[in-house]
């Protein structure tokens, strides 16, 4: 039975009806001409939606990525040191003593897995160095994913690969040059390595790579390029925060701060989310609190599947890739 099959003869009701809803509305936003952002929130790529993600992108379900530079980078790190994690799957019984083992053996871990800083993170920082600093030389300036771009396409480190490189979702964005949003990209392990690069001397401007300022200027630019009436752009959230959170303003920026007309709203919203409404968060807001903020409007059409997204968002791609 294939996977699709399963799912819509046993996902009838609550989440899991809800499931079988975005995935349809994800479909048929995309069969209607429509474009798809689809934002990373938490650790996804360490959980390797990889796997499925990549494939949305190869068979172009998805037309721009907002993440956050923990997802960003953590896909590579899997990327070159997959090898090198360490899996604990009892995590919740770990003694402080036991997680202090763990920091002695440069083993930095996420829930139930382990990124090895020398094998990940210090080789990837070993690599992007060397185009922050010939950027920086030369005086050009890059967003954060496009120095990625770099090291990814230009076969550097192909031989450094320890998974079947489909299964890298930014791989796969890199050879389709997908536009890709990085808010925050400062509160990341790269960030942190080019921060101090820059305060060492190793890189004068501190402007090499672009700002999130200028992502949001790159967004608007987009959007308005993409998002028309006949083709509107959907929002298929992953978790909460600041992934999701940055670029679904661009809407009412584009209305309330620039004062421009004739630009459609999002045409389609999904969120998978464990968040709680009443705790006051933004990643908790049900769809319609959306509608205030110049967001989503009356007729689009919204979702909220309140579950884990490591389960959830591989089966929606599931749908949506008819597998």
């Amino acid at each position: 039975m294939k996977i699709t099959e399963f799912l819509k003869h046993n996902y009838r009701h609550f989440n899991a009806a809800a499931l079988i809803d975005a995935a349809e509305g994800y479909k048929a936003h995309l069969d209607n001409g429509g474009k798809m952002m689809v934002t990373l929130a938490g650790a996804m790529s360490t959980a390797e939606l990889g796997i499925s993600l990549a494939e949305m992108i190869r068979q172009d379900k998805v037309q721009i990525i907002s993440c956050t530079g923990a997802n960003l980078e953590e896909d590579v790190f899997n990327l070159v040191a997959h090898n090198y994690y360490e899996r604990i799957p009892n995590y919740r019984e770990l003694s402080a003593e036991q997680e202090q083992d763990l920091l002695d053996r440069h083993l930095n871990r996420v829930t139930d897995t382990c990124i090895p800083e020398m094998e990940a993170m210090r080789r990837i920082e070993n690599v992007i160095l060397e185009e922050w600093m010939a950027a920086d030389a030369k005086g050009e300036r890059y967003f954060p994913h496009e120095f990625f771009y770099k090291i990814l396409l230009s076969g550097k480190m192909d031989e450094s690969f320890q998974i079947d490189p489909k299964n890298s979702w930014l791989l796969e964005a890199a050879k389709k040059n997908l536009p890709i949003i990085v808010p925050g990209w400062e509160d990341s392990t790269l960030g942190n390595m080019y921060a101090g690069h820059v305060i060492s001397g190793d890189v004068k401007n501190v402007h090499t790579v672009k700002s999130g300022i200028e992502y949001m200027m790159f967004l608007a630019e987009w959007y308005t390029e993409n998002a028309t009436n006949d083709s509107t752009v959907g929002f298929f959230q992953i978790g909460g925060g600041i992934a999701g959170d940055f670029p679904i303003c661009v809407v009412p920026m584009l209305h309330q701060d620039l004062q421009r007309d004739n630009v459609p709203l999002w045409g389609y919203f999904c969120q998978i989310s464990d968040s709680t409404t009443s705790y006051g968060s933004y990643s908790g807001a049900v769809p319609n609190e959306k509608i205030t903020w110049g967001k989503l409007g009356l007729e689009t059409p919204k979702y909220i599947i309140e579950s884990d997204a490591t389960i959830v968002a591989p089966l929606v791609f599931a749908i949506v890739l008819d597998q």
